[in-house]
């Protein structure tokens, strides 16, 4: 690990850079780890929902490690720097808990699709998971920028495991806590209290990040009750630039068919009603007491939530399918897939779905925040 100071930057006017990055910080967040990095370009060009590409040093460690932005600073005295939270939890993320200020490390970044922003006045429903909340709080900043109100549920295993209490009431106009051991705030699980915080907010569109299983019944709920939702999912990455296809998320498209994204390009943040999250692999599906399941091909259940999970969603009364961040026009439900149906990827139906996706989100990006951080 080099101990010279960092700062040499080679890249373009936009999308991804590969920096040399000084540590300026380094300390615990609770059960997790912050690094802070001085990153000037990159956090020019990043956005909510983004993630870096991180070069680590541990044995048997030949590939980089993905990480979520969790904060950009763009002004003041800590102005050009990125921060990273994570969790210690292999070889990898051992060896990044071992770095000290002012060593060096070499990020590639900000890569992927950033969360869409609405364009018009919602309320905003963030529901996070563990370490998985820090990016909302970025995200949360922009969607004030924007004077939008901002909710928040933030659940964990243990009081230990809850990341930002502080932060989540600071930028929120109400936050509510769940520990599945009671150990702090309300106990239970993100998906037992969702519903009944996205009534009293009257949040008209969900975002949330956190574990796959979590996304799973957060996107599942959300179908059930109407609501919008967009999820930054969690999935293994070799090159995190769309060459090597290991980290494809199955999505089920507009004419019914599914078809594998890259979530190192494509997302990591998608439209949660869209993944076919029984062909992604994705344990859940599971029915609430009283809802009815209704079995689509991409195996998702419409008005079924999975019970069992870290996450969740908001609620609105009989609406139709809203399956996109909102807009004047509401986009018109996916057709329903025949059970199984998949098609393999191609270019044009690459195009198509890139360019629903704009279209779901209310038109291209307009402001500079929403630039796409594609290689």
């Amino acid at each position: 690990m080099s101990r010279r100071r960092g700062g040499t930057t080679a890249g373009r006017d936009e999308g991804p850079v590969q920096a040399t990055c000084e540590v300026i910080a380094r300390r615990r967040e609770g059960a997790y780890w912050l690094l802070s990095m001085a990153a000037r370009e990159i956090a020019e060009r990043a956005q909510p929902g983004q993630f870096v590409q991180v070069a680590v040093d541990a044995p048997h460690t030949l590939l980089r490690r993905p990480f979520s932005i969790a904060h950009v600073s763009r002004q003041g005295a800590s102005a050009g720097t990125v921060d990273v939270v994570f969790d210690a939890h292999g070889p990898g993320t051992e060896w990044m808990t071992t770095v000290e200020v002012h060593d060096v490390l070499d990020l590639i970044g900000p890569l992927g699709t950033p969360f869409p922003l609405p364009q018009r006045k919602v309320n905003c429903l963030l529901v996070g998971g563990g370490y998985g909340v820090a990016p909302l709080y970025y995200l949360a900043e922009s969607l004030l920028r924007r004077q939008l109100r901002v909710d928040v549920i933030n659940g964990a295993a243990t009081a230990e495991r809850i990341l930002g209490a502080i932060e989540a009431k600071r930028l929120s106009a109400s936050v509510t806590f769940t520990t599945e051991d009671g150990s702090y705030g309300t106990k239970g699980r993100v998906t037992d209290v969702l519903e009944q915080v996205a009534s009293a907010s009257r949040s008209g569109l969900v975002y949330a990040c956190g574990p796959n299983p979590m996304l799973r019944a957060v996107s599942e709920l959300c179908d059930e009750l109407g609501l919008p939702v967009q999820v930054a999912v969690e999935e293994r990455m070799a090159c995190g630039i769309g060459v090597c296809f290991t980290c494809v998320v199955p999505i089920v498209g507009r004419d019914g068919f599914v078809r594998n994204k890259r979530a190192c390009l494509d997302g990591p943040v998608f439209n949660g009603r869209r993944i076919a999250w029984d062909q992604w692999g994705v344990p859940g599906g599971g029915v609430r007491p009283g809802a009815e399941a209704e079995v689509v091909g991409s195996g998702s259940a419409r008005g079924a939530a999975a019970a069992g999970s870290t996450s969740g969603a908001a609620a609105a009364a009989e609406a139709p399918p809203a399956d996109a961040v909102p807009d004047a026009v509401q986009a018109p439900p996916p057709a329903r897939p025949a059970r199984g149906a998949s098609a393999p990827i191609d270019a044009e139906a690459d195009a198509d779905a890139d360019a629903e996706t704009d279209a779901e989100a209310g038109g291209p990006p307009a402001a500079e925040e929403q630039r796409r951080g594609r290689p």
